[in-house]
């Protein structure tokens, strides 16, 4: 089972078998474990590089 946490004012941690491709269908080389950026600054995108911390705000919660 794969999981995605969207963490506290940074990425988007993406845990278990998952293939990640762009729009063309290419893969991305992973980890079973990575992190993806929401926030727009990585130098590495689609994976996030922590330029995020201290300008990017985001608490997304889910409806209980």
């Amino acid at each position: 089972m794969a999981t995605i946490k969207v963490n506290d004012n940074g990425s988007l941690r993406v845990t278990g078998d998952v293939e990640l491709v762009d729009g063309e269908g290419n893969k991305f080389t992973t980890k079973q474990t990575f992190s993806l950026c929401r926030c727009g600054l990585a130098k590495n995108k689609p994976f996030c590089d922590g330029a995020h911390k201290g300008k990017f705000d985001s608490m997304v919660r889910a409806d209980k």
